[in-house]
């Protein structure tokens, strides 16, 4: 693996964060205390292409490599996690699950408008008793012949209310289990599809997080991606690709935090010196530096073997619970770096840790990637598993 950056994947670094310091970070506080939903900033991002990053230039998008797409999201994060979380979604779950398993007609129809930000889309996997456990689909979606009939209740939507789209993940056969679920393309326009209240959330506040009930909702044959009974499958990829997507958001949160914290250590004085030259506070920062890099390395490498084409289901699931614990850890330290004034919104910090804890959780829980890996390990009958030397001889 080549560790050195493109000036392709610098320029959009560098892009990624001139746009978060000047556009995101005035109104962060304001739209986290409101829970006001980023709509100019949402545009902007549409409208700079981020929100289709890896969509082919055949549909509008930008044709650009995961490693490109989880800079940006890295840098967002540093600033405003409701965004980087739309950004995610539209991203790495709606816009890749559809071109790489949709038909061509589907992506024609629905790609342009959502890689350019004209419309946003949302993945319904999540059910009141469907979480962790994505097999166990309550809503259904009824052959009638010559459309599916969908109903049922999905929950902890991102972009509940904002979608055009929505990637409905039900159970059409019963008697099949999660061999029986399919994956439908659902227009949030559609009769029958209602969304609940705005979630009133410990963190990623402006972001909007809904229930979303389906009531006899009529959905064309041909919305249906893939074959019968793809659904599982379709859902399980779509997320290995989306947790990079989220470990890439917690490394930012993290990356973020440290930054505040090393700035701040460096201006306040106690004891007639910086805090940063006290030894409690600067082996804090060490420590922030430390697991910070690491993180960047699992990230980075998940995101390289996605280019490359290669398995990165375990490279995903490390990248994302080692980067989500980061974050939680090091927003706690952070605002413990800034003593009192960490405890107030005007210093930032507050707000990256009540981000960081939703990391933890969604797209799968730190405790279904660990579930993930140990599987990966036996099944590949390794105690160890290289991290260069196989991945080198293929490049």
């Amino acid at each position: 693996m080549n560790f050195e950056l493109t000036e392709e994947q610098l320029a959009v670094q560098a892009a990624a964060r001139e746009f978060a310091q000047k556009e995101l970070k005035p109104g962060v506080i304001e739209r986290d205390k409101h829970m006001t939903y980023p709509t100019e900033q949402i545009k902007m991002m549409g409208e700079l292409g981020f929100l289709g990053m890896m969509v082919s230039p055949d549909y509008g998008g930008g044709g650009m490599d995961s490693v490109s797409y989880v800079l940006a999201i890295e840098e967002i994060s540093k600033i405003d996690n409701s965004c980087s979380v739309i950004m995610s979604v539209n991203n790495s779950l709606v816009c890749w699950g559809l071109e790489t398993y949709g038909n061509e007609s589907q992506k024609a129809k629905y790609l342009p408008k959502l890689a350019s930000g004209e419309w946003i889309g949302a993945f319904c996997l999540s059910e009141p008793e469907a979480g962790s456990d994505a097999t166990s689909q309550r809503t259904t979606a009824i052959d009638m012949g010559d459309h599916y009939l969908i109903n049922g209740t999905k929950n902890w939507i991102t972009n509940g209310s904002s979608s055009k789209l929505h990637l409905v993940v039900a159970q059409s056969d019963v008697d099949k289990g999660h061999k029986g679920i399919n994956v439908f393309i659902v227009e949030a326009d559609s009769d029958g599809v209602t969304v609940g209240g705005k979630e009133d959330k410990l963190g990623i506040r402006s972001s909007d997080t809904h229930t979303i009930m389906y009531t006899d909702v009529k959905v064309p044959k041909e919305n249906r991606i893939g074959v019968d009974g793809f659904g599982f499958k379709f859902a399980m990829k779509v997320l290995g690709g989306g947790r990079i997507g989220i470990a890439a958001q917690a490394l930012g949160i993290a990356g973020g935090a440290y930054e505040l914290a090393t700035a701040y250590s460096k201006e306040r004085a106690a004891f007639g010196k910086p805090i940063s030259q006290h030894q409690a506070i600067a082996f804090k920062l060490a420590d922030m530096a430390t697991d910070i890099e690491a993180a960047k390395l699992l990230v980075y490498r998940a995101a390289w073997l996605k280019d490359m084409g290669m398995d990165y289901t375990m490279a995903s699931s490390m990248a994302k619970v080692f980067a989500s614990e980061a974050a939680m850890k090091h927003t706690v330290e952070a605002v413990q770096v800034h003593g009192g004034y960490g405890f107030v919104k005007e210093y930032h910090v507050e707000r990256l840790m009540r981000d960081a804890k939703i990391t933890q959780i969604y797209e799968g829980t730190s405790e279904i990637q660990r579930i993930v890996i140990s599987r990966e390990i036996i099944k590949n009958n390794n105690l160890y598993v290289p991290i260069f030397s196989s991945e080198l001889s293929k490049v």
